[in-house]
């Protein structure tokens, strides 16, 4: 058993009765109604995945995989500032458009998924405890639905909020943590910052990114008044990055000083995205690290969330959307993909792309398959090896021409992050980490970073032995069960909660990712599987056994403990 809090792992039979942990021991079995054997295998708390989008696949997905998947109990909705409450009728179709291209969740699968049977925060609490699931849930305040709700949209993507719009953002926030919510969330990259590279819908910022230091800083104030409630924020600031490679638009001295006040002000856990590696600048996440440390020691509390598995990215240009931070690349990638091959073979634009190239830029991506016969035998081909062959000098050249021929269909890969595994490792130490950022919902035709939780079990502990066990189930479990406020949950104690995985440490393997047609609305997914785990509990009840769902539905709200 290892429980979650960094104390040695111990044998033990652990009993378990209407939902929590009895008992802790040694356990006659003749009393029991049924028995689990876990000989041999690792007993311990579930994941707790605190930075979700699952908001809408909950509606059609009651085990939210593909966490649930990887032995994640617990996760986090309305991260990053979106979600759909509160929300006017007004709001609905503009807030479901708002998820498309930020989070790349198809339109039609939200549309079929969501009731609108809400309008109030409260009134989505409500409708999230009655819906049936087969992990638990919290659920944040997402501020751009919030700034929406009161100023109305337009008016909110044009200027700050007036002191009479902040005390009633101030009122319905109070609302909704009285209701239960854990906190609120807010994508806040303002345009220029450096860090402002996922758009709105329509390629504007959105309303968080545009909102002021009083309105974040009064919002602060309110989570101050409630015990066990967090804030989760992505923030780049104008002028926060130094452009070297010692620190990052999130590390840079005016993102650290506002990040300090927000967590000050809130007197309560602080979570903020997020620390990852860079080969194009690998000292970057050093400092990222030293001012978290800086910060726990100063008993400040900010906490990364930490990205902590290798994030390559499959896609094709049909529905790309990670260029935002180039104006000239977002307008290209904008459209439907009719639109958008047209605008990519419309010759007077090609100057002004390869002018202004995005900062993920086309030197790591890899041509995994074009279609057409002048461009085929480039296939699984680096794009710099693939225009060195073809006899390009411009990589934007080349890159155009090859997803025109294919009319978008090119299957393209890039890697986001962590792609050197030896600075990744770097990322298994870091202080007060939450361990992963699942982005589970979200990104479905791209990534796949639900299977963090076995990721950093393989890679951290057995493959690489960079830390043990316990380290490694504080940082997915106890760790984050203390961020989101759960004092019962994330540990193996008596009285808490039995969300509880059991698993056979050599064995536990990431299997190949898949396409599954599953989503509503017509759409497909990426998904990766696990084997390993040999039971997954959520509330005592057996959710998985062999990888194999129960379809049992034990999970429940959990709403902010008072």
């Amino acid at each position: 058993m290892v429980d979650g809090r960094r104390f040695p792992r111990r044998m033990a039979d652990i009993g378990i009765k209407e939902g929590r942990i009895a008992a802790i021991g040694k356990i006659e079995s003749r009393s029991a109604r049924s028995v689990l054997d876990a000989s041999g295998l690792i007993v311990a708390p579930g994941a707790i995945d605190t930075h979700t989008h699952y908001d809408a696949q909950l509606f059609w997905d009651s085990s939210c995989s593909i966490s649930s998947w990887h032995g994640v109990t617990s996760v986090v909705i309305g991260n990053c500032g979106f979600g759909f409450a509160p929300a006017s009728d007004a709001d609905q179709e503009y807030l479901m458009q708002s998820l498309t291209r930020v989070e790349a969740i198809p339109y039609a699968a939200i549309k079929e998924s969501l009731p609108w049977t809400w309008k109030s925060f409260p009134d989505w609490l409500d409708v999230l405890a009655r819906q049936p699931k087969a992990v638990n849930l919290l659920a944040a305040v997402p501020l751009n639905p919030l700034l929406i709700n009161v100023m109305g949209l337009a008016q909110a993507k044009e200027r700050h909020a007036t002191p009479e719009e902040r005390r009633r953002m101030c009122e319905l926030l109070d609302e909704a943590l009285a209701a239960g919510a854990c906190g609120w969330s807010a994508q806040h990259t303002e345009p220029g910052s450096g860090g402002d590279v996922q758009r709105d819908f329509d390629g504007t910022p959105f309303a968080s990114d545009l909102a002021s230091d009083d309105t974040m800083l009064d919002l602060a104030d309110v989570v101050s008044r409630y015990p066990n409630t967090f804030i989760q924020t992505t923030l780049s600031k104008v002028g926060g990055d130094k452009g070297n490679d010692e620190t990052t638009a999130f590390m840079s001295e005016v993102n650290q000083t506002f990040l300090e006040k927000l967590a000050m002000t809130a007197q309560n856990p602080v979570i903020w995205n997020a620390i990852g590696t860079d080969s194009r600048k690998p000292a970057a996440h050093r400092g990222a690290i030293e001012w978290s440390r800086s910060c726990a020691q100063r008993g400040i509390q900010l906490f990364p969330q930490v990205n902590a598995s290798g994030a390559a990215t499959f896609f094709t240009m049909e529905d790309w959307n990670l260029f935002d931070d180039s104006p000239t690349w977002r307008d290209v990638t904008m459209g439907s993909p009719a639109e958008r091959l047209a605008k990519l073979t419309d010759p007077s634009r090609r100057p002004g792309l390869r002018e202004v190239q995005p900062t993920r830029g086309f030197q790591r991506i890899t041509i995994l398959r074009s279609y057409h016969p002048a461009f085929e035998h480039v296939s699984n081909t680096l794009l710099p090896d693939a225009a060195r062959i073809l006899g390009y000098d411009s990589l934007v050249d080349c890159f155009i021409d090859i997803v025109v021929a294919d009319e978008l269909k090119t299957k393209l890969q890039m890697p986001l992050l962590n792609e050197d595994q030896g600075l990744a490792n770097e990322l298994a130490t870091v202080p007060y980490g939450l361990w992963g950022i699942s982005d589970g919902g979200a990104h479905t035709k791209f990534l796949t970073l639900g299977s963090y939780p076995t990721e950093c079990i393989i890679n951290f502990t057995r493959d690489h032995e960079l830390v043990t066990l316990e380290e490694a189930h504080w940082h997915l479990s106890g760790l984050p069960a203390y961020c989101a406020g759960l004092r019962d949950r994330g540990v193996i104690v008596e009285g808490a909660a039995a969300d509880l995985v059991v698993y056979d440490h050599q064995k536990l393997t990431l299997l190949e990712e898949e396409i599954a047609e599953d989503l509503p609305g017509g759409e497909w997914r990426r998904t990766r599987r696990a084997s390993g785990y040999r039971h997954i509990l959520v509330n005592g009840e057996e959710t998985f056994t062999d990888g194999v769902p129960t379809h049992r539905e034990p999970g429940e709200l959990l709403r902010r403990a008072s």
